[in-house]
């Protein structure tokens, strides 16, 4: 399985996926036993806790398309989605904890990685999260941020940031695409594996579908959150003037995509994603975008992936090109949580700092270009953040 974890994610991603190899090593020499349901209790992984003012809530909402032909499953009834919402609530306690995935998403997403010797999959579903189901919540209006995933994980990979940025005062809708992850639980329904996976191995598909689709998949969600007849009942709480996507990986490619075709996306990041398609000779209309990656010979200036040296000087708004020393593609999500508690093999930088950089960076730029509130460390190289490289200013 970590070869086919290899193949996909240089096709997908034209990254190295240093994760899963590291883990495999580490899975073959020693692999733990799993716990029992007492020791999953006592001993489950946490993400850190949300860094703003606001309680969180969460609710889980699943879409179809039925307008659309599912790219991967054309005799599906239509694009079917999963969206995570987190929101500010109201008040702190209320509600239910927050899962974090059910045990067979997983069981598929450990087993897609090549670690699932070292992780049991029950221990990696109670993660500890900070969302409340059922909270009610808090009164006003904000921002919305779109978040999609990396090729072939789930958006519960990005948790860490979707709860941060809820207790910041936004609303955050993140997005799973059916049959691009390893495994994702559908109300009533069996799982939906990763059939997109073996179309890139073999080359047959071009990863511009995936960004081409996904950018449909957002456009979507927006219609349904932000319509007439909104899906979710707390849907007043969301402005709809002020919305902004972040990605990680093939999910930040998608960001720009989703950009250039829909303008009601204002403000855009792409967190260490090759881009996969073409912006159009316009540009994004003057929209901002970041690009914040690994500082290292893929997405440095003239590095590997000369998509971001290509995409450069199509941006024609504020724009930022960050890398950050000692990270790995995954650091941007919540990997870095996992790899500690399971004591997988680590980058240079700590499981603290890059979950903080990435919060601080990703939040930051929303608060300056959705909320107008100008953020000095968007300016350049500062003390607090000496991992953090700027380039091109």
């Amino acid at each position: 399985m970590v070869r086919l974890t290899r193949a996909a994610t240089a096709v997908a991603l034209a990254l190295t996926l240093a994760l899963p190899v590291a883990v495999a090593s580490t899975a073959s020499a020693a692999p733990p036993t799993a716990p029992g349901p007492s020791a999953v209790a006592a001993d489950r992984p946490e993400l850190p806790r949300p860094t703003g003012k606001h309680a969180v809530g969460s609710t889980v909402i699943p879409l179809l398309d039925r307008a659309r032909t599912d790219p991967w499953v054309p005799t599906a009834a239509g694009r079917e989605l999963m969206v995570t919402v987190h929101y500010p609530a109201a008040r702190p306690g209320a509600g239910r904890p927050a899962p974090y995935a059910t045990t067979e998403e997983a069981r598929l997403f450990a087993k897609g990685l090549g670690f699932d010797a070292a992780v049991p999959a029950a221990e990696l579903s109670a993660m500890r999260t900070h969302g409340r189901t059922g909270a009610r919540p808090a009164p006003g209006t904000y921002p919305l941020v779109v978040l999609s995933p990396g090729f072939s994980v789930s958006r519960y990979t990005l948790t860490h940031l979707a709860e941060d940025l809820a207790s910041r005062g936004y609303v955050v809708a993140s997005v799973d695409h059916a049959y691009e992850s390893f495994g994702i639980a559908v109300p009533g329904r069996q799982i939906l594996t990763c059939v997109a996976c073996p179309a890139l191995e073999s080359g047959t598909t071009h990863p511009g579908v995936v960004t081409a689709t996904r950018a449909d998949d957002v456009s979507f969600v927006l219609d349904k959150l932000t319509g007439h007849r909104p899906v979710w009942r707390h849907a007043g709480m969301i402005d709809k003037k002020r919305i902004g996507m972040a990605g990680h990986s093939i999910g930040g490619a998608s960001a720009a995509t989703a950009m250039a075709g829909d303008h009601r996306v204002r403000a855009g990041v792409n967190m260490d994603g090759a881009f996969w398609e073409e912006l159009p000779p316009e540009g994004l209309g003057g929209r901002p975008f970041m690009m914040l990656g690994t500082d290292d010979d893929v997405h440095r200036p003239g590095g590997r992936d000369a998509t971001w040296d290509r995409m450069w000087p199509r941006l024609d708004g504020w724009k930022r090109w960050l890398t950050v020393a000692g990270s790995e593609h995954f650091t941007f999500s919540d990997s870095p949580v996992i790899q500690r508690h399971f004591g997988l093999p680590q980058p240079p930088l700590s499981a603290r700092r890059a979950l903080a950089i990435t919060r601080t960076y990703v939040g930051a730029f929303f608060d300056q270009h959705l909320r107008g509130k100008q953020q000095p460390v968007l300016s350049g190289p500062g003390a607090a953040n000496p991992e953090v490289v700027f380039h091109h200013q």
